[in-house]
């Protein structure tokens, strides 16, 4: 199986300088910024000539992520257990990870999807560092009887 995780382009700030949470309505408004629709062109461009037709696209229902998910020109599903603040397990649990057949994209949030990459690669700290904009492609594989998870790529939108 392979899990695309895609951190949503650079946003405008939230209009009282918070960090966003999952309930937060004017949170979830938040847009991308002049600079983020960029990002997301740029990183969009890129991942449709890498993925497969069938591939699956989730992006939280937060207006950020769907606008990057947009960029990518696919059908794409919204769903909450996307949302900001959400758990890295819901997130697995909705790509299908490690059974699921072909690729899975997730247009998401920081710090879960960092969660994930630090939960899949076994990493000591419990989240890794996204940069806004970046794709992290893992796949699963099985080496000497024993399952792996392996980096194919990490791109962001400043090297392709």
């Amino acid at each position: 199986m392979e899990l695309i995780l895609w951190r949503h382009a650079e946003a405008v700030e939230h209009p009282y300088g918070e960090d966003g949470v999952g309930g937060d309505p004017l949170d979830l408004e938040r847009r991308l910024s002049t600079r983020g629709e960029k990002q997301a062109a740029r990183m969009a461009a890129w991942l449709d000539r890498q993925l497969p037709d069938g591939a699956r696209v989730f992006a939280s229902p937060a207006q950020r992520t769907v606008q990057t998910a947009q960029a990518l020109g696919r059908k794409f599903k919204q769903r909450d257990e996307l949302l900001p603040g959400a758990g890295p397990a819901a997130v697995l649990a909705l790509a299908g990870w490690p059974d699921g057949r072909g690729p899975v994209v997730i247009v998401g949030h920081q710090p879960t999807l960092g969660q994930v990459i630090g939960e899949l690669l076994g990493l000591p700290d419990t989240e890794c560092p996204m940069r806004k904009g970046a794709i992290w492609w893992l796949r699963q594989r099985e080496r000497g009887g024993k399952m792996q998870t392996v980096i194919v790529t990490v791109q962001t939108p400043e090297l392709v």
